[in-house]
């Protein structure tokens, strides 16, 4: 069953075949090759620049002068094809979306392939002291998972396969990249706007950059689903979201990026951008079910109002200096045609529902303004309060009509208002070059003009008197609020690749171990193997008995038991370890590590397991010469439970600022699970045992006054921290 699961995630890992000659993939194929092409450029403007500044020939300087001109042009010229590529957003758009405004999908990065293979097999032998080829499979099938990573599949499996990737990340980090010397691996990355690479030896660009492509591949799956359902508009909204909260994620945690793609002002102004095409969605869902009458229109307009103020913030975030120059200025373009055509699509609601007559309505009395309470209680707080200072000689001099003829009025202004807004649009789309091709922009915005215009036929007369007004604005407001889908990187959990090197919490590429070395022992009738265990995961040695064989033997303090009998047991539990230490007879045979770097101002403690093991009767602590005994409660001090070691399982580094809390709930007078191997004697000697019982009393007062807890804590978390194989307390 193990096999068939193993081949089973292999299958669904991989990425699509990047020759596949799809449109997106074409793209993403011609978008790879600017890539070199610019980095090509770079390199060679570079050295001329240096070539400039190096030589004194005035011949010379002229010449490369003249060289670095036409570097320059030729990377102006590719950026623009670059940027032309980035502004076609119609590749991504669904079958039946031609009836709407195009979405703008962010494009993947591109990357480099790595041979992680030389690097971590030298780490392997050189800091885990382990034959290297043994791992030649995890080695493949971390690169193999990075090379299908950089063509995702765009769909559910591709997102599941950059998540797997950016988890796979957490545990080579921990592994293989010590802060104190770099492996000459280098990640490189090319920005997805300018094509400019970018190339840095730490883990944290790579997934900056990893987390970039997943939102990225978001967009183009919100940008991929049907806008013509209500399901599909919803699932658009998914997505958008989730790809702002990705890059919400990639803008609290990752600072000073190199790219520009990652910049703080550029990341703000996509999650902006993302949140908006949502907002439009939710729009065009609640055109959709909107049953046409005055109310409902009414409230729509408002929708639609505010779709147009988010764009509009929108245009003003990429209009930034440090922006504008890394953003196509056709999405520039497109998000300024869609803050005007929803803010035309808001009048234009207001006027249908203002000038939409039944036959009754239009032979009530004229004093009668033909609405009903509902839709006179929106109207009444539909349009903005004018500003202070703002000339209104131009705007009606009413928002709330008394009559159907102030009806008609103020419909008439909105609907003329409409117009002009969708006329400014079109002639923004004509005036960009890339946007003047687009055909499927151009036939959604004359919809909407000649949609209006229809409208207005029926009131020639009264439309030419009261074009010399202009309408109050629209307030902008909204039912639905929006929230950011923070990642769950949870949901696509993965298995360590180096699973065999131990608990990543022990055996990282932070901390230092000798050697593995052979410990033989042999236990006599007259003396026991002399010291105890404690841990689990790896199981430690808690104590040495001096003048013991393990002592003589060269067991220490804090050694890590990896094999017993051959057998490795880094990832055993305690009882396991004990059973295996046991079951050996009279003669034990173990391979330990010694840490190389102790912390000279922290003790180590070492992990219970449970939350039940920090209650107030349980000390775990077996005594005995080749068996282990069970719990047992404070009183067994007294007899001289040499093994027994004081332990906290919850306790994290980032709790040092307060451990002293009088007011808490709980008593931590935990014991760890500590076995010793070697005889126990009674204390007869009562001075002895007086002074142990003082010592061992004052030792509870002090257990009594501690607490680490600052919450509760879950049993995950419990499970989580008790990989770790000990934590640091300060003294």
């Amino acid at each position: 069953m193990t096999s068939i699961m193993k081949i089973y995630s292999k299958a669904t890992r991989k990425g699509s075949d990047p020759r596949l000659q799809t449109c997106r993939g074409k793209l993403q194929n011609t978008r790879s090759k600017l890539n070199l092409e610019i980095n090509k450029e770079l390199m060679l403007r570079t050295g001329a620049e240096n070539l400039l500044n190096a030589t004194q020939n005035k011949k010379m300087k002229e010449q490369v002068a003249m060289e670095l001109q036409f570097f320059n042009s030729n990377l102006m010229l590719l950026k623009e094809q670059l940027a032309e590529l980035n502004s076609s957003v119609e590749i991504y758009q669904g079958n039946n979306s031609r009836c709407r405004i195009p979405m703008i999908p962010l494009g993947l990065k591109e990357t480099k392939e790595i041979d992680f293979r030389q690097p971590f097999k030298n780490f392997i032998e050189e800091h885990y002291h382990e034959d290297p080829d043994e791992y030649d499979a995890a080695i493949t099938d971390f690169m193999e998972l990075r090379e299908a990573m950089r063509t995702p599949e765009r769909d559910a499996s591709g997102v599941s396969l950059i998540f797997a990737y950016f988890n796979q990340l957490y545990f080579i980090d921990r592994r293989f990249f010590p802060p104190d010397r770099s492996l000459g691996i280098f990640f490189e990355w090319y920005d997805s706007l300018t094509g400019t690479p970018s190339c840095q030896r730490t883990v944290a660009f790579e997934k900056a950059c990893v987390l970039f492509n997943l939102a990225a591949l978001y967009t183009q799956l919100g940008a991929r689903h049907d806008r013509t359902t209500a399901s599909g508009l919803d699932s658009a909204v998914n997505c958008l979201l989730r790809s702002a909260g990705v890059l919400k994620y990639i803008h609290d945690t990752f600072t000073n990026a190199p790219s520009k793609d990652l910049s703080p002002e550029l990341l703000n102004a996509l999650i902006k951008l993302m949140l908006s095409q949502a907002r439009e969605c939710l729009h065009e869902k609640a055109a959709l079910t909107c049953d046409d009458t005055t109310e409902s229109l009414l409230e729509l307009s408002q929708e639609a109002a505010h779709t147009s103020h988010e764009y509009t913030e929108v245009y003003d975030a990429m209009n930034v200096a440090v922006v504008r120059e890394y953003v196509p200025a056709s999405w520039i373009t497109l998000v300024h045609i869609k803050s005007l055509y929803y803010k035309g699509r808001s009048h234009q609601h207001v006027a249908e529902a203002l000038l939409c007559f039944t036959g009754d309505a239009q032979q009530e009395p004229e004093d009668d303004v033909g609405l009903s309470s509902r839709a006179q209680e929106i109207l009444q707080y539909l349009h903005k309060p004018p500003e202070e200072g703002q000339s209104d000689t131009l705007f009606l001099d009413f928002t709330m009509p008394s009559n159907a003829k102030e009806r008609t009025y103020l419909g008439l202004t909105h609907g003329r208002e409409a117009g002009v807004q969708y006329e400014e649009a079109l002639r923004q789309q004509r005036m960009c070059r890339d946007l003047s091709k687009r055909q499927a922009l151009t036939d959604v915005l004359r919809a909407g003009h000649a949609s209006i215009n229809s409208l207005l036929q029926d009131f020639e007369e009264q439309n030419d008197l009261m074009a010399i007004f202009d309408p109050p604005p629209i307030m902008p407001s909204t039912k639905i609020q929006l929230t950011l889908a923070t990642p769950d990187f949870t949901r696509h959990r993965v298995d360590d690749a180096f699973h065999a090197l131990g608990p990543v919490s022990s055996f990282s590429a932070k901390k230092t171990w000798t050697a593995p070395r052979p410990i033989l022992l042999k236990k006599t009738e007259r003396q026991g193997l002399g010291f105890s265990v404690r841990g689990d995961a790896p199981v430690a040695i808690a104590a040495v008995d001096p003048g013991s064989l393990a002592e003589r033997a060269g067991l220490q303090e804090n050694d890590i038991v990896v094999a017993i009998g051959g057998q490795d047991v880094k990832w055993m539990p305690h009882d396991r370890v004990v059973a295996a230490i046991r079951e050996s007879g009279d003669c034990l045979h173990m391979m330990v590590v010694s840490p190389l770097q102790a912390p000279p101002y922290y003790h180590q403690l070492s992990k219970c397991k449970s939350l039940k093991d920090l209650s107030t009767h349980s000390t775990a602590s077996s005594s005995s010469g080749v068996s282990s005994s069970g719990s047992s409660s404070t009183r067994s001090s007294k007899y001289g439970s040499i093994g027994t070691r004081f332990n906290d399982s919850s306790l994290n580094n980032n709790r040092f600022s307060d451990t002293s809390l009088p007011n808490s709930r709980t008593s931590n007078r935990a014991m760890d699970s500590s076995t010793q191997f070697g005889p126990v004697h009674r204390i007869r000697d009562p001075k002895l045992l007086g002074s142990l019982n003082s010592s061992a009393s004052g030792h509870r007062d002090k257990r009594l006054s501690w607490n680490p807890f600052r919450k509760t804590l879950s049993k995950d978390r419990l499970k989580a921290d008790s990989m770790n194989d000990c934590n640091l307390i300060a003294r």
